[in-house]
């Protein structure tokens, strides 16, 4: 770590007389292993390392990466985003980050236990995975993917203008897929089981899951079109929060694309709804210490009590928008520069069960799956249309599965619309965390 941040400070002192520069510096190992049949259908260990430098000079910014610490790399990765920064086009906003006097939160991330854990025991945990499901329930007849993933992180950020950041992360999940079949028909399903190091794996829950999810939509039909009171799982929740969170980006309002725009103090949620981005929490799978620009991640109110509080901004729409950065720097990686993003959308949990909010539904839609979420929402309107499957609701009873559905609203009438939310607040392998949600009167359109 103390080698990643040694690199980026040093380039970052490279800077010339009017000119800015941040260096960001990752080191990455994964591994993945996947199990077919009792035996490792494949096993993948892979390790990269790569530095991006950003330079600003008069306004203008340029990039450039290099996928390696060695040699002379740094020296030409550095002319090369100078070379680029020649031909941009000036931007007064443009500037790397400065420090903020916002201290990191202290969070263990890191976990020793995956560093050491062995290449075996990753592949028994795969196996294991596999095993279960399969076991889970007799109508199991297959298994599409089972599979043990770890990741190990590390990176540091400098900059010309002070900042000098490290952050060292570990992860790691199983993920299955399986398949039921009975009277001729199939079914899939997915479960996982998410931590920081492999001891916080429980490969039992995730076959429970995944032979659940498969096997509960076993016979299901198209319903006939009519407006109900849906509920969604926590897994829909989680994502249709990050759209939702998208559209709560200074990056989207500053580019038209937001239904939040102008909306700063206005009621744009039912009051029951306070939306927060908060990645200081250790419980989030998202969970860091700083964000992609250096500065201290921390947590943001966007929605509170149904007021809209604010926006997620990283240096470069703060200073566009007047304001300054939310600590929501975002980057996909060493090859390109920051953006802005959420980093662990939550939403404040109700005090009631996804079965105790149910049993006051006389008919009502339980909706655990989606496709087309993301293609099917317009940002700037906010209309959305998505496929859904899941189980009818009848007399606060979960009834018969139903599937090849459409449910249509709008964001702004979806967040006005909410009844109720569930206490069952689930971090997820996403940005966001799920959580029952219980919105009136929507549209199902089947048959």
């Amino acid at each position: 770590m103390t080698d990643l941040l040694e690199i980026a400070s040093r380039v970052a002192g490279w800077a010339n007389n009017g000119e800015q520069i941040e260096a960001f510096v990752v080191h990455q190992r994964e591994t993945e292993v996947r199990a077919y049949e009792g035996e490792v259908e494949s096993l993948t260990s892979a390790e990269s390392q790569g530095i991006g430098v950003r330079v600003i000079a008069g306004g203008k910014q340029g990039y450039a990466y290099a996928g390696t610490l060695e040699g002379d790399a740094m020296e030409e990765t550095l002319r090369e985003a100078r070379d680029n920064a020649g031909f941009a086009e000036s931007d007064k906003f443009n500037g790397v980050a400065e420090p903020d006097g916002v201290a990191p939160a202290d969070l263990h991330l890191y976990r020793e236990e995956l560093v050491s854990f062995p290449t075996d025991d990753k592949v028994a945990l795969a196996i294991e995975l596999e095993r279960a499901t399969r076991a889970a329930d007799p109508r199991i007849a297959g298994i599409e993917s089972a599979e043990y993933i770890d990741t190990l992180y590390e990176s540091a950020v400098a900059t010309s203008t002070g900042i000098a950041s490290v952050t060292r992360e570990t992860g790691c999940y199983l993920a299955t897929y399986a398949l039921a079949e009975a009277d001729g028909e199939t079914q899939t399903g997915f479960g996982f089981s998410i931590g920081r190091e492999p001891g916080e794996l429980d490969p039992a829950v995730a076959a429970k899951d995944a032979a659940e999810r498969a096997t509960r939509l076993l016979g299901a039909t198209k319903p006939a079109t009519e407006r109900l009171t849906v509920v969604l799982d926590p897994w829909v929740t989680a994502q249709l929060l990050g759209i939702i969170g998208h559209t709560l980006t200074g990056e989207a309002v500053l580019k038209g694309r937001s239904l939040f725009a102008d909306r700063l103090g206005e009621e744009v949620a039912n009051t029951a709804i306070t939306l927060v981005d908060d990645a200081t929490d250790p419980a989030a799978f998202t969970a860091s210490m700083v964000d992609g620009e250096g500065l201290a991640i921390r947590s943001t109110a966007l929605i509170s009590d149904g007021v809209l509080t604010g926006f997620l901004h990283n240096s470069y729409s703060g200073r566009r928008s007047g304001t300054s950065s939310t600590g929501s720097a975002a980057r996909a990686g060493f090859k390109s520069a920051p953006g802005v993003g959420a980093h662990a959308l939550a939403l404040g949990a109700g005090d009631r069960s996804q079965a105790d909010l149910i049993a006051d539904i006389g008919d009502g839609f339980l909706v655990q799956g989606v496709t087309g979420l993301h293609s099917g929402v317009n940002p700037v309107s906010g209309d959305f249309s998505t496929g859904a499957e899941g189980l009818r609701i009848r007399n606060g009873e979960v009834a018969e599965p139903i599937r090849e559905v459409t449910i249509a609203s709008t964001l702004q009438r979806l967040l006005q619309d909410v009844v109720a939310i569930g206490s069952d607040t689930e971090w997820l392998p996403m940005n966001a965390a799920g959580v029952t949600l219980v919105v009136a009167d929507v549209t199902m359109s089947g048959v």
